[in-house]
This record gives C-alpha cells, structure tokens and sequence, in this order.
C-alpha cells in the first residue's frame, strides 16, 4: 500500500532531521521525504498535522511471557501494547518459562510473533542452560535460530570463570552479551534500597554495593578479555560514577537504565506500595538525579522501559511478597518526553535514547526515515496528555507505579513495514 502521512514534523535522529513535511510509504520501505516520487498515488493519508514522525521506537527490554508465563501475559496482548506505544522493535529477555536456551523455543517464539503481524522482537538467547549458571548455551546455534544477544536476565550467574569463558566463547564468534551488575549474595533476599526508607519500613535490603561489586567483576573481564558488554539497568549514582570512568578508559561497554527509575525513588513506596516493587529496586534521589544526568550526557546510552508484566495475584500483596516488575511499554515514550522536558533535553536528543542508540546496541538495522528504509515509524502528538489508568492500557499486566498519573505525548499511528496496525481513535 502507498501511504502519505501528511503535515508531520518529521524528527530522525539518526540523521539529525527535524522538519515540517510530509512522508511517503510505498510498500514496506520509506519512498521518499518532502516531495513525493514521481507518478507516486497515495491509497491511503495519515494527517499528522501537530504531531512528530519519527522511525518505531526500539525497547531493549520487554518481557512478553511467552513461552510459559500466560497467565501474566501473551505475545498478542503485549505486542499489542509495543504498537499502541509506538515501539515497532523490542528485546526480549530470555527469562521464559522454560528459558530460550535451545533453537527450538527461540524459532517458535520468532513464528508466533511474525504471524501476529505488529512489532518485530529480537529474542536475547540465555548466557546458560536453563539459566542456572552453569553451563554455557549454544550460542551459535541460537544466533541461528534468531537470537540477537545472551543474558542471565535477573538469574544469577555466581561462578565468575564461567563468565569468562562465556565472554571469550562469545568474542571469539562476535556475539553480544549482556549483563545486570548484581551480586547475588549481597542482594539475596532483599526487597528495597538500603537506605532510610527500608529501616523505617522494616524491609530486607539490597546494598548499592551489590551492584557496584558485580559492576566491578564486569569490567575486570572486559578489560582482559576486551569483549564489549553492555550493561543492563543501571540504579545507583556510584555505579553510573564506574561507568563513566570505565568508557573513559577506552573500555567497550554501553549501558542503559529503565525508564522508571529516571522518575521514581525509593520514596515512591510510600506505606508498602507493591506498585512501586521493581528490579533493580527504586534507590534514593541522589541515586536518581545521577541516572538522569548520565543518560542526559551520554553516559549512559539508551532507557528502555523494562516491560515486566504481572498478574493481580503475584502483585497486590504485601510489598515483600509481591512479585517485582511492572508494565512499561506504552509508558516508554511519554516518560522519555517527560525526562527531556525536564533536563531541557532537544525532542530529537531525546528520541536517539530510545530509537537510534538501542538500535545500535542491538546490531538492528538502522532506524532512519531515509529512503528506502524499512517503514517502521511512529506518529505521535507530544502535547497530548493522558491519565494513565488500567482501562487505558493494552498490556495485560495493568500495575505500574504510574497509576493515576498523567503523562504528556500520546501515539496517534504505528506502522510496521508499511501497515498501519495501531491507530488511536480520536476520543481516546
């Protein structure tokens, strides 16, 4: 189908473009910008009159819960969720139920998601069979299959040379390998940020030092392997301090943080919230302001919204028993938006932390609106507010600390390869 997505401003960060002009899709790939090809007939016409034109967010972290976990989610109400966000790519962590350690799960996972026809997810293959730490994946073998990286996702990984070999395995091949700096033994059984609002609440706690320990061990590694890792979901402003003098060091390493975490503080439990139950845990605001300044410089590299859904059973229950996690895909744009706004951060600067610079961590093609790119784009009005609230959200998982809060920038359209498959109806 010919597609005109008309009076937009069109915003590629990649390219540094920022314009009002129309867009022309012709089939699956962007045709041109500005003027249309010669004998080009639009079928179709998107007004984006006010609204920005930009390429489909990418997410580097979305928990689909397939395989095995349908009872907190499934890849049609979740994908569903990426498109109505504006993500038209996504990752997702190998975390399932079983974990995607063998080719076979990672090649159905890849059929039921091209067969639903929205976002396109990269799976991330498990770093070890059955993520126990022990032995390492085929790693190959699941590239093959169409994994686009390895993780542990949150399963510890507590024998330090089976890292390194999975770190020279891996370089030895040029695959991608990610971790979450968490010691397991420091952070073993623990609930919230150690700091004053865990004493007061009487909460178990986790240590800022249990990230910085294994952030520590990570970068010894990739120093004498000189294998590049990124760094999943950084929390706290010492561990944001090593980054920073690890990429001054020349070492090869890219990190990114979860959206929320560029908001909320440990203060946001309040009495117990279980809303407010995320891993990492929410630290104080110093640990706050530090991940906002570091994804403001370039420190750290891209946010992602740590899409987690959970069910009502595992969350509504009293904060230590509450499952971690929260839904996050259709909050990724506007809680971006909000964090630009606050650091005065350009619309196009903001955009490369959730579009052109987790594209370039996950090795996908790049996302631009230049012609003959894949037409994956999204059209959304950054004026528009919306309450968020459980009826307005795609996701089966409906709890977030963001409950009842109101938001700025609202997605009008996703296209994926040319089809439109989310458009907002005008009263919502």
């Amino acid at each position: 189908m010919r597609i005109e997505i008309a009076h937009g401003r069109l915003v590629d960060p990649s390219r540094g473009l920022d314009k009002k002009a129309s867009l022309y899709v012709d089939g699956a790939t962007i045709a041109a910008a500005g003027t249309a090809p010669r004998g080009f007939h639009a079928e179709r016409t998107l007004d984006a009159a006010g609204c920005v034109v930009c390429p489909g967010l990418v997410d580097l972290s979305a928990r689909l819960r397939e395989p095995g976990q349908e009872h907190k989610a499934t890849l049609e109400s979740e994908l569903a969720a990426a498109v109505a966000g504006g993500v038209t790519t996504l990752a997702c962590p190998p975390d399932t139920d079983p974990p995607l350690d063998e080719p076979g799960l990672v090649q159905m996972l890849k059929h039921r998601a091209r067969s639903l026809a929205l976002a396109h997810v990269l799976p991330v293959g498990a770093l070890t069979v059955g993520l126990r730490g022990d032995a390492l994946t085929e790693m190959s073998e699941l590239v093959d299959a169409g994994c686009v990286a390895f993780s542990q996702a949150d399963a510890p990984l507590t024998d330090t040379q089976v890292l390194l070999r999975a770190l020279q395995y891996a370089g030895t091949f040029g695959h991608r390998v990610w971790l979450r700096p968490q010691d397991w033994h420091l952070a073993r059984g623990g609930v919230a940020h150690d700091g004053d609002v865990a004493t007061r609440l009487g909460l178990p706690p986790i240590p800022v030092s249990a990230e910085t320990i294994a952030l520590a061990t990570i970068f010894a590694l990739v120093r004498e392997t000189g294998v590049p890792v990124h760094v999943c979901r950084l929390s706290s402003a010492p561990a944001v301090a090593m980054l920073r003098g690890a990429k001054a060091a020349g070492l090869p390493v890219t990190a990114d943080v979860a959206v929320h975490h560029l908001h909320l503080s440990d203060l946001d439990i309040g009495w117990f919230n279980p809303l407010a139950n995320l891993t990492p845990p929410l630290r104080d605001t110093a640990d706050r302001e530090a991940l906002r300044e570091a994804l403001a410089d370039g420190t750290i590299d891209a946010a992602c919204s740590d899409h987690a859904p959970v069910d009502d059973d595992a969350k509504q229950l009293p904060f230590g028993e509450a499952e971690t996690g929260a839904t996050g895909l259709e909050l990724l744009l506007p809680l971006t938006l909000k964090w630009a706004a606050e650091r005065r951060i350009a619309l196009p600067d903001a955009l490369a932390r959730i579009i052109s610079k987790p594209a370039a961590i996950l090795g996908a093609p790049a996302a631009t609106l230049d012609p003959g790119s894949p037409a994956d784009l999204c059209i959304f009005d950054p004026e528009a507010r919306w309450t968020v609230r459980r009826e307005a959200l795609r996701s089966q998982g409906k709890n977030t600390p963001f409950l009842g809060a109101e938001v700025i920038g609202a997605v009008r359209a996703t296209v994926v390869g040319g089809t439109v498959v989310f458009e907002r109806r005008q009263k919502e």
